[in-house]
C-alpha cells in the first residue's frame, strides 16, 4: 500500500537503506535461520531481540509512514527494501513489516478512525499484538470474492456475524480479525460487501483447526466459525459496504510487495546455484562447465531481470495513483513462474543435496508452490491482462508497449 512520506528518499539514501539491510540479513538473519525453523521459545526471545534492534536502528515498519509510528519511507523505497528481506522467511517480522499484520496496519492506518487506530493499529505496529485477516471461505471460489457467504447483520448498536472462513492466516495468536462480509446484500455485488474488526476473544469466534499448508511448518492458517458473534456497529472499518475498495487498495499493493519478496528468493536460489555449480566436480570437471547448467543459469538471469523490471514498472504506476492493474496481475503470475522455475534448477544443479534440509531451497520450493494460488490464482489473473487489453483493442485504442 503506498505510505506517505514527507520527502522522498534519493538513489543514493535508496542504495544506503538497502546496504543497511543487507548487512542486517548477513549479521542476523542468514546465521539464525535454523534456530528461527523450531519455532520454540529460544527462537521467539531470538526475534525480540532483533526487533528490539530494528527499532532502536530506525527500520521498524517500513511500510508505515513515521505518522502511524513507521520509517516514513514511502512507498517505492520500501519495495526495494522488500528485495532483500525476501530473500528469508523470517526477515519481515525483524522489521515489523511481517503479514497479514503489516496490511492491517495499512488499512487501520487508512481507513480506521482514530478510536480504531489507537485500541489496535497502535498496540499493532509495536508489536505488541498480532492480527489476521479473515476472507476466504471453504464454500466458495476464491477467485470470485463476489460469491462470500459470511453476513454481518444490523441488530440495536451490533453487528451479528455468522459465516465460515479458512486460510486466514495468523489467527491462533492474533488479538483481533478483519473480517470480510455481506453487510449490504441488496446493493450491486461490489458493494455489498465490509471490513469488520472483531476481536478474537468475542464468544463465537471459533478456531475450528490449523490447515496445513506446504512450507508452512507452525500451520497458522486457520478454519473458523463465525456463530452469532457480536461487535458494535462502530468496529466497521471506512464505510459499511466499502470491503471491496479497501481490498482493492490492501491487495495491489501487496502484490507488489509480494512479487518483490519472491525476486529476493529467486536471486538467492540463483547465487546459490552459482556457487555451488562452481565447486562441484563431476565428470572430469565443475558443474558449471556443463552446458544444461550454463543454459539453467542463463535463462535464470534473463528471466529474474525481465520479473524485476516488470514489478519496478508496476510498482512506479501503483506509486503514481494508477490502480496498474495489467501490470499488478501480469507481475503476479510470471513472478510466480519465475520463483518455482530458480528453485527448481538449483534444486536440479544440487541433485540429492536440494531435496534434503542441508540447503534452504527444499523449504523455498514448497513455499513458492503456494504463490501459485494466494493473491489469486495465475489463472485469474491471465484472464485479467488478456480482458484489459482485449477491451483496449475493442475500443480502438490498440496498446502501447513504451506508454509510461
Amino acid at each position: 500500500m503506498v505510505t506517505e512520506t514527507r520527502e522522498a528518499l534519493g538513489d543514493a539514501e535508496i542504495d544506503e537503506l538497502r546496504d543497511r539491510t543487507k548487512a542486517f540479513m548477513d549479521e542476523h538473519i542468514y546465521p539464525n535461520e535454523e534456530a528461527f525453523s523450531a519455532h520454540d521459545d529460544a527462537a521467539d526471545a531470538l526475534m525480540r531481540d532483533l526487533q528490539g534492534q530494528t527499532k532502536g536502528m530506525g527500520m521498524w515498519a517500513p511500510h508505515l509512514p513515521a505518522e502511524a509510528g513507521g520509517m516514513g519511507i514511502g512507498f517505492m523505497p520500501y519495495v526495494y527494501m522488500n528485495e532483500i528481506l525476501g530473500r528469508s522467511p523470517f526477515a519481515p517480522k525483524s522489521f515489523g513489516a511481517q503479514a497479514p499484520d503489516s496490511g492491517n496496519a495499512e488499512i487501520l492506518w487508512q481507513f480506521g478512525t482514530p478510536e480504531q487506530q489507537e485500541r489496535w493499529m497502535k498496540p499493532l505496529v509495536e508489536g505488541d499484538i498480532t492480527s489476521c485477516f479473515s476472507m476466504t471461505e471453504p464454500e466458495v471460489s476464491g477467485a470470485d470474492p463476489t460469491n462470500l457467504q459470511t453476513t454481518a447483520v444490523r441488530d440495536g448498536d451490533e453487528w451479528v456475524i455468522n459465516g465460515h472462513k479458512w486460510f486466514t492466516s495468523g489467527a491462533l495468536n492474533a488479538s483481533f480479525a478483519i473480517v470480510m462480509c455481506v453487510t449490504e446484500p441488496d446493493q450491486p455485488p461490489h458493494s455489498r460487501m465490509s471490513q469488520i474488526i472483531v476481536p478474537t476473544d468475542t464468544p463465537g469466534f471459533d478456531i475450528i483447526r490449523p490447515v496445513s499448508v506446504m512450507g508452512d511448518i507452525e500451520g497458522h492458517h486457520c478454519e473458523i466459525r463465525y456463530d452469532d458473534v457480536r461487535v458494535p456497529l462502530t468496529n466497521v472499518l471506512g464505510e459499511a459496504g466499502g470491503g471491496f475498495r479497501i481490498a482493492q487498495k490492501r491487495l495491489g499493493p501487496g502484490r507488489i510487495h509480494h512479487c518483490m519478496r519472491w525476486l529476493g528468493q529467486s536471486q538467492r536460489a540463483f547465487e546459490i546455484m552459482c556457487d555451488y555449480s562452481l565447486s562441484r566436480q563431476v565428470f572430469g570437471g565443475p558443474l558449471a562447465d556443463k552446458q544444461t547448467i550454463q543454459n539453467w543459469i542463463a535463462d535464470s538471469y534473463v528471466e529474474i531481470q525481465a520479473a524485476r523490471l516488470l514489478t519496478l514498472r508496476a510498482a512506479e504506476k501503483i506509486d503514481t495513483g494508477d490502480e496498474a492493474r495489467v501490470e499488478i496481475s501480469a507481475i503476479k503470475f510470471f513472478g510466480a513462474k519465475v520463483l518455482h522455475d530458480v528453485i527448481d534448477r538449483a534444486i536440479q544443479t544440487h541433485g540429492a543435496r536440494g531435496v534434503s534440509g542441508d540447503t534452504p531451497l527444499e523449504s523455498m520450493y514448497r513455499a513458492a508452490r503456494s504463490a501459485r494460488i494466494y493473491d489469486g490464482p495465475d489463472e485469474t489473473h491471465r484472464m485479467v491482462v488478456s480482458r484489459r487489453i482485449l477491451r483496449s483493442f475493442r475500443e480502438g485504442a490498440g496498446w502501447d508497449f513504451a506508454a509510461l
